[in-house]
């Protein structure tokens, strides 16, 4: 995810943070310090640390559910609204799907009944609905969790209740269908908790609003896009025509070449056995350009190591290589040389091309 760093590795995923987690810190502090100084303030953000890790804890319940149906995690980010695990995919089966899904509240409500048996129904009640403090710490992450566990439970994406509906629905819509619904009722969600958040002058809520407002959005582009992809090749969705740099070429020949083309990225070629050496993109050359001391050579900045696919690989397993992050996927031909390479938006492209004839 975009503008996300990575913070160490757990369980053979990447922890990464979303810069703008730290916004919700540096709020949350001000607000603590605002209302009874630093003490105050490290106690709230200790507060939202603890939050955090249960957060981290919940994600790490479906990737650990899912590595049991052979599915990854290449990494799991923390977001103000939360944490999202990125798996490969989900289950298409709705029974695996649901279990998947309701293993982050499951581990919600486990912490929950610990802190419970620990602290007795009593000490909870008693915590609700006081000011957070030292005492008071453990009770109310315990009462935390238990939100949590009933917010994901809302049956709208992203959260874990709308993959409970899509599964649901799609044994008798069918899962195209089931997920337009579960993100539409995702999308109509954010809508209402955005123009609460006007309505209360929350600029907490509104983020939250827009967050889960694009995340459905993205769920119901990301499964249309599988749906496209089933039945075809890798040679079908394919860039073929596209010009290429050389590892020696310099920055101002391929800040030139951006201008005069349209693309968005440059495979880079050897000349003598036009083998893929990397790829430039446009992101990269930018970044490059500003840089102090500017690097000289295309080599220097082009990104390696990017995965590769066969002229007739199936389409699905070529996306699925895209969800390591990767700006695209290199279509190798039987010589070795490069025969074309795959975005997320060219194949976006065709999927609007197909949905035109479709209708």
């Amino acid at each position: 995810m975009s503008w996300s760093f990575p913070i160490g590795h757990l369980f053979g995923s990447e922890l990464r943070v979303h810069v703008t987690f730290f916004l919700l810190i540096t709020w949350i502090g001000a607000t603590g310090w605002l209302q009874g100084g630093p003490t105050t303030a490290a106690i709230y953000i200790l507060y939202v640390l603890i939050l955090f890790a249960c957060v981290i804890a919940h994600e790490f319940g479906h990737a650990l559910t899912a590595r049991r149906y052979g599915i990854r995690t290449p990494d799991v980010t923390l977001l103000p609204i939360g944490g999202l695990a990125r798996l490969e995919k989900m289950p298409e089966k709705p029974g695996q799907e649901i279990i998947v899904a309701l293993a982050g509240p499951a581990v919600n409500v486990v912490i929950f009944l610990v802190l419970a048996l620990i602290l007795g129904p009593a000490r909870l009640a008693d915590v609700a609905f006081t000011e957070i403090t030292l005492a008071s710490l453990p009770a109310q992450v315990a009462i935390l969790n238990l939100v949590l566990a009933v917010f994901n439970l809302i049956p709208a994406f992203p959260m874990d209740g709308g993959r409970v509906l899509r599964a649901v629905l799609s044994l008798s819509l069918g899962r195209a269908a089931a997920t337009r619904a579960a993100a539409t009722a995702g999308q109509v969600l954010a809508f209402a908790m955005g123009l609460l958040g006007l309505v209360a002058g929350n600029p907490f809520l509104l983020l939250i609003a827009f967050f889960v407002f694009i995340a459905a959005g993205a769920e119901r582009s990301d499964d249309a896009m599988r749906m496209l992809a089933r039945g075809m090749l890798a040679r079908d969705a394919m860039i073929t025509e596209y010009e290429t740099l050389r590892p020696d070429d310099s920055l101002d020949l391929a800040a030139t070449t951006l201008i005069r083309t349209t693309q968005h990225e440059f495979p880079v070629v050897d000349p003598e056995t036009g083998r893929f050496e990397g790829l430039l993109t446009r992101a990269a050359l930018y970044r490059a350009l500003e840089a102090s001391p500017r690097p000289a050579r295309v080599v220097e900045v082009m990104e390696r190591d990017l995965p590769l696919a066969q002229l007739t690989e199936p389409l699905t397993g070529t996306l699925a290589k895209m969800q390591t992050g990767a700006p695209a996927v290199m279509v190798i031909g039987r010589e070795g040389t490069l025969v074309g390479y795959i975005t997320r938006e060219n194949v976006g492209e065709l999927m609007i091309v197909a949905s035109a004839r479709g209708g």
